[in-house]
């Protein structure tokens, strides 16, 4: 029935979600979040850069992994992305412009 309505890559891409921790292993699971599935890409968000360049490296293993364990999916590419910087923005008086890179040259 849901091949017939058209529901199989989003039932596929669901699993996918729910079975992060399974696909990618605990400890990677403890370190990253599946944010969401956009235009065919899997958008995985990590505590830290350390391991977003790490994951990185191994993505094209674990896209092939992924899509021989999930081929109705449609999921094309795989996307970590790592923790925001720090903002140089503080306080009620903050200036347009760049920012603190005028001051370093």
């Amino acid at each position: 029935m849901a091949t017939d309505m058209g529901w199989s890559a989003e039932l596929d891409q669901a699993r996918v979600v729910e079975e992060w921790a399974e696909f990618a292993g605990e400890s990677t699971a403890e370190h990253t979040t599946v944010i969401g599935i956009s235009n065919g890409v899997l958008q995985v968000q990590c505590d830290s850069t350390t391991w977003a360049t790490e994951l990185r490296r191994l993505r094209g293993e674990m896209l092939t992994r992924l899509l021989n364990e999930y081929p109705d999916a449609e999921i094309r590419d795989l996307r970590f992305i790592a923790p925001g910087a720090p903002s140089w923005r503080h306080g009620p008086r903050t200036v347009q412009g760049r920012g603190p890179r005028d001051t370093y040259g």
